[in-house]
């Protein structure tokens, strides 16, 4: 299937479409769907543009996370002018929890030369309240990440099509 897409709007109900490789049209799957947010998500932060922006790395973020079935926690990595050197998921865990170790991002922080880095994890309930654990885990990782002079510019939580971020509730 192609990336093309195509959206029928007869009767107020929306539909998404790829096409094959003869052309034909054919209902998007799920997979298809997610799959392409993703690409688009990648499209966002290419050629390690400036990440300065919350509502394009809220974009980016909900792309990469919207949808999966495990909580996964990720982070964007950037130099000193925050520009992205590199998104990685790096824990993966069950539908409701992951953990997430300050020591392996420091040690992926340091490989790359970054400077600041953006976490984001997902809520696959749907519910993007930030829990009293992910508020503890974000101070954690600030203080260990300040002895190395990486700076954590945000915590976002993904629930769907939202995205919240603790800097912007002030936690940060």
């Amino acid at each position: 299937m192609s990336s093309a897409l195509s959206f029928d709007n007869l009767n107020n109900h929306k539909t998404l479409y790829v096409f094959d490789d003869l052309g034909l049209y054919q209902v998007a799957t799920s997979e298809e769907i997610l799959a392409t947010a993703r690409y688009v998500a990648d499209e966002l932060l290419a050629d390690r543009i400036a990440c300065d922006n919350p509502v394009k790395v809220k974009q980016f973020l909900i792309g990469k996370l919207a949808g999966m079935e495990h909580e996964v926690a990720a982070f964007i990595f950037l130099d000193s002018q925050y520009r992205l050197i590199d998104y990685q998921e790096l824990f993966h865990g069950t539908i409701n929890q992951s953990s997430v170790y300050p020591r392996e991002v420091a040690k992926v922080a340091l490989r790359l030369n970054a400077a600041a880095v953006i976490m984001a994890h997902n809520h696959p309930s749907g519910n993007p309240t930030e829990s009293t654990a992910d508020r503890a885990l974000t101070e954690h990782l600030v203080k260990s990440l300040q002895l190395l002079d990486i700076r954590l510019l945000d915590h976002l939580i993904v629930a769907g099509s939202r995205a919240i971020s603790f800097a912007e509730k002030g936690f940060l």
